[in-house]
């Protein structure tokens, strides 16, 4: 019988056996100290102009130029700026919020209804001249808004709309990137077996739409109603160009002319009333982002993984 013997010249040319790679599961994710680190920059980046408006808006106008910018000053002003916020030029902040909100419930509404019904069709319906609908729809979305502003005010002008809130709600209900969104989450979303098989039992089209369809969009809807009330809430250069009485104006262009005040002779200078403005415009967003989270994070997720 014979027996190897290792030698140590063929031990060193034996090749050695790898180490393992630490496996990492879902429940336990590979960490990135770089990708933190960019992280919290983006989150200081997002956070700090918030931070500097909420102690902004608790001080007095004095307060703002003697204290330092990212902490209170010595008297707590928020209660007076918000009284004063309101009642200032009789109460106009309150008509502004008015308009704003009329805007964005007729013209984001509207907006979001239109996309809902053409993205429908648009994905589980085929007709002549898809194709070129799709490639318009596509053009569109690359157009920036403010190209359109100029020639949407000469038109609107031989009409006879200007100064009127029409004038910022009916350009409102376009909304291409809305319309595509929706023509690809109806895509996904609705199973065209479930539309065969209502119509088998003899569903019409409006209600297969309505008791079928519509729930199965609900996470698409808001988060393109989220989409279009951002940028119709925000929405300044439009209302700029098409707007003359301050009494339709939005809070964005009201703002702005509070601000533009201390430019002018003889005009007010409100510092502490624009920002503690800019605070309660900004509240309406954050809780309706807050609470309709669940919505559009998986609207916006859907459709980026195949069973």
């Amino acid at each position: 019988m014979t027996t190897s013997v290792t030698t140590p010249a063929t031990a060193k040319s034996s090749p050695k056996l790898r180490t393992p790679r630490k496996a990492y599961s879902a429940d336990k994710p590979r960490r990135s100290k770089l990708l933190t680190g960019l992280m919290a920059l983006m989150a200081i980046y997002t956070i700090a102009p918030l931070v500097w408006l909420l102690i902004s808006a608790t001080k007095t106008q004095e307060g703002l130029a003697d204290s330092n910018g990212l902490w209170f000053a010595k008297n707590f002003a928020l209660w007076s700026n918000i009284h004063d916020t309101f009642t200032y030029h009789d109460g106009i902040f309150g008509r502004w919020l008015l308009n704003t909100l009329l805007y964005v419930v007729l013209g984001a509404g509207g907006a979001t209804l239109l996309a809902v019904l053409g993205g429908y069709a648009l994905a589980k319906f085929d007709f002549p001249g898809k194709k070129g609908i799709f490639a318009v729809v596509i053009g569109a979305v690359a157009v920036p808004g403010t190209a359109l502003a100029v020639p949407t005010f000469l038109m609107f002008s031989k009409m006879g709309l200007t100064d009127t809130p029409w004038a910022v709600i009916i350009p409102s209900l376009v909304s291409p990137f809305g319309l595509y969104l929706m023509w690809v989450f109806a895509a996904e979303a609705i199973p065209t077996e479930l539309l065969e098989a209502a119509r088998m039992d003899g569903a019409g089209e409006v209600r297969t739409f309505f008791q079928v369809s519509l729930p199965l969009l609900a996470p698409g809807i808001v988060t393109v109603l989220l989409f279009t009330t951002v940028a119709t809430w925000n929405n300044y250069f439009l209302p700029l160009i098409m707007l003359k009485d301050p009494d339709w104006y939005p809070l964005t262009l009201g703002l702005s002319s509070w601000s533009s005040q201390a430019q002018t002779i003889g005009g007010d200078v409100i510092f502490n009333l624009v920002i503690t403005g800019s605070l309660l415009t900004i509240l309406p967003l954050i809780a309706v982002f807050l609470l309709l989270q669940k919505y559009w994070q998986s609207g916006l997720s859907a459709g980026s993984v195949k069973e």
